[in-house]
C-alpha cells in the first residue's frame, strides 16, 4: 500500500486559548477538505489547566491559579482536568472515513494508541494499552490523570498518555498528553478541595496511578527527542509520509485567531458549566 500524505506541524508553545483554536480550525479545514490529515505536536506557555467540556469551573481555585501564573480553557472534547506543562501535547486530525477512526471512539484509542504504544518501545519503555475492567473509572475526581481509562497508555500501571476525542464538523480529533517530566500532582495545587487534607489525599492519588516519562525511564526526554520519535512511529505504524510545516496556512490561522478572541479566550466558554 502506498503511503498516505499527511501534514506535521510542529507548532510550538502557545496559550492554552490558542492551542484549543488551533486545534479546531485544522479540525475545520480537514472536515471541508481544505487540508490533508494533520499531527500535531505542541506546547504551552503559560502553563495552562484545561477542563472538559462539561466539566464545571468551579473545580477551579481561580485564586491560586492566578497566583501560580497559570492559565486555564476549556477543550471541546471531554473528561477532566489536565495541566499542561513540561509535556509532549500532540492532536491527530482526520476526516470521519479515515481508516484510522473506523468503528466507535473506544475502538479508534485503540487503534491511536499503538502509534505511542511504538514510539514509547523505541525509549526502552514497555507501555500498555489495554481495556480495563476493573472499575476504576468511576472516580469522580476532578483530575484526569487520576484513573486510566479504555485504552489509555499506562506504564507499570500507572497512565502516561491520556487522550479526548471529539466528532464534529465531519472530522474527528484527538489529542492528548505525554508528560516530559515535572511534579505529576502540581495539578492539585489549582483545584478546588474543601480542606488541605483532602487535596494532600487526592496528590497520593495521583502520584499512585499516573507517571513522567522521566519517572519511567530514569532520564529526562527533550521535547524535541519525543516529537522526533513519536511522529517517525506514528509514521510507521500507519504508512503515513509527512509533510512538516512550522506554521498554519493563512485561512486555518485566520480561523484560528477568530476563535480565541470569539471562543476560546472568553468567560463565556471556559465559564460555561
Amino acid at each position: 500500500m502506498s503511503a498516505q500524505t499527511w501534514r506535521l506541524l510542529i507548532s510550538g508553545s502557545a496559550t492554552g486559548a490558542a492551542n484549543m483554536a488551533i486545534d479546531q480550525a485544522i479540525m475545520e479545514a480537514v472536515a471541508e477538505g481544505r487540508a490533508a490529515p494533520t499531527l500535531r505536536f505542541y506546547a504551552w506557555d503559560p502553563p495552562c489547566l484545561s477542563l472538559g467540556y462539561t466539566q464545571p469551573i468551579n473545580d477551579v481555585n481561580l485564586e491560586r491559579l492566578n497566583l501560580l501564573g497559570w492559565d486555564v480553557v476549556r477543550r471541546m472534547t471531554g473528561g477532566r482536568a489536565i495541566l499542561h506543562t513540561d509535556e509532549l501535547t500532540y492532536s491527530v486530525t482526520v476526516r470521519a472515513d479515515n481508516p484510522i477512526v473506523a468503528g466507535d471512539i473506544v475502538a479508534s484509542y485503540r487503534r491511536i494508541s499503538a502509534a505511542f504504544v511504538e514510539g514509547l518501545r523505541r525509549f526502552g519503555a514497555q507501555p500498555e494499552a489495554d481495556k480495563r475492567a476493573d472499575g476504576r473509572n468511576g472516580s469522580k475526581g476532578p483530575v484526569c490523570f487520576e484513573v486510566p481509562s479504555h485504552y489509555e497508555i499506562t506504564l507499570d500501571g500507572k497512565k502516561l498518555i491520556g487522550s479526548a476525542q471529539v466528532r464534529k464538523f465531519g472530522a474527528v480529533l484527538q489529542h492528548g498528553t505525554l508528560p516530559l517530566t515535572g511534579d505529576i500532582a502540581r495539578i492539585c495545587d489549582a483545584l478546588v478541595f474543601s480542606d488541605e487534607d483532602r487535596r494532600a489525599h487526592a496528590r497520593a492519588r495521583v502520584y499512585e496511578r499516573a507517571t513522567t516519562l522521566e519517572s519511567s525511564l530514569g532520564r529526562i526526554v527533550s521535547w524535541q527527542e519525543a516529537t522526533d520519535v513519536i511522529s517517525a512511529a506514528f509514521a510507521d505504524t500507519f504508512n503515513v509520509a509527512f509533510e512538516t510545516i512550522t506554521a498554519l496556512p493563512p485561512d486555518e490561522a485566520a480561523r484560528a485567531e477568530a476563535l480565541i478572541s470569539e471562543q476560546y479566550a472568553t468567560t463565556d466558554w471556559n465559564g460555561r458549566f
